[in-house]
């Protein structure tokens, strides 16, 4: 029974945080559109905001969903590095969706609803990469 609410908890604390990195993504995406009004906005907003919101969720998952702690600064720029790598599939689905969305419907609002979609989605299948490839027990 207690690894069931153990079980439970961890997905409730990376529901949680996933939620956060990604209002960190949307809120710096909104901040570079009204901020930003040259070419390449839309862009320029998408990978500020996969930038912000990719430290932030590194940072809590590192911390607070897999315990890990590092023993130097090469050590954790490697396991960055890692987390950016299990990424890059997730971080494509979501661009994808984000720039469908904006295709489709051209408006803001669903352009963000497919990015909520995207991170969603890539967010559940993130975490069995990192488990598996960067945030591996040590022996």
């Amino acid at each position: 029974m207690l690894r069931v609410m153990s079980a439970i908890h961890l997905a409730l604390r990376y529901t949680l945080f996933a939620t956060l990195a990604t209002l960190v993504n949307l809120l710096t995406q909104e901040a570079v559109v009204q901020l930003y009004g040259g070419s390449y906005t839309l862009y320029l907003s998408m990978a500020m905001g996969t930038v912000t919101g990719l430290v932030c969720k590194y940072l809590l998952d590192k911390h607070y969903i897999f315990a890990y702690t590092t023993a130097s600064g090469r050590e954790d720029l490697r396991k960055f590095v890692a987390y950016t790598l299990t990424g890059g599939f997730t971080t494509a689905m979501f661009w994808g969706m984000e720039l469908g969305f904006e295709f489709w419907f051209q408006t803001r609002a669903a352009r963000y609803l497919g990015a909520v979609i995207g991170l969603s989605i890539g967010y559940a299948l993130k975490y069995r990469l990192d488990k598996h490839f960067v945030f591996h027990q040590r022996n």
